[in-house]
């Protein structure tokens, strides 16, 4: 399932760099075997805690499982939204000019999620703690970006249905980035028994009470 949603984020990736509207209608029908896979490990989490009744460590993985998997599906839908857009933006024909930030920002989600699923695959908690230090960067250039195609939209509002996708994409690529943070989570409660969720915003609301 996590090979499938690399493959399919870069799928979209893909036919949005390259304007190819035949592959970006392509990622839905990929998208529905992630749908299929969701609901096979679902089944397989309800049979593991009815028949086996795991305890401690081996609940712990197993309910990471079924989280892990509900993010992966989200991955899958987040790919198929960046697809709609990449197949809007092709159906306009003509070269897009990008932001020249989108691109490595691209590149970065890529592989914050591959590392998410290797340490995920690994059960290795300090490939998890990298997962949550690169996010950081991630929502930095989401940021610039938004604020650099808003200043374009002020000087050339004619371009205004161009940056409207662009931000979509911009915005979706994030929440790819939220989903292997949160991926990376479950690794260091399965591997610590450490529950970091809301981490530095609750010790950050700590600090100020």
């Amino acid at each position: 399932m996590g090979g499938l949603c690399e493959s399919i984020l870069d799928k979209a990736l893909r036919a949005m760099s390259e304007g190819d509207l035949e592959l970006a209608a392509t990622v839905a029908q990929d998208d529905l075997e992630i749908d299929r896979l969701d609901v096979q490990i679902d089944e397989g989490v309800l049979k593991a805690l009815a028949l086996q009744a795991p305890v401690a460590a081996d609940l712990r993985l197993v309910l990471a499982i079924k989280m892990v998997a509900t993010d992966l599906e989200r991955v899958g839908d987040i790919a198929r939204n960046i697809a709609k857009s990449a197949g809007r933006l092709a159906g306009r024909g003509g070269a897009q000019a990008f932001p020249p930030k989108l691109l490595p920002m691209s590149r970065d989600v890529q592989h914050i999620l591959r590392l998410a699923l290797d340490s995920f695959s690994r059960t290795n908690p300090e490939l998890a703690r990298e997962v949550l230090d690169k996010d950081d960067a991630i929502d930095e250039l989401e940021d610039e970006i938004v604020r650099d195609v808003l200043v374009d939209l002020e000087k050339q509002p004619q371009g205004a249905s161009q940056d409207v996708e662009i931000i979509w994409i911009v915005k979706n690529l994030e929440r790819v980035a939220d989903h292997a943070t949160n991926v990376a989570e479950q690794v260091i409660l399965v591997a610590e028994a450490r529950n970091v969720k809301h981490a530095s915003k609750l010790a950050a609301l700590n600090r100020q009470s």
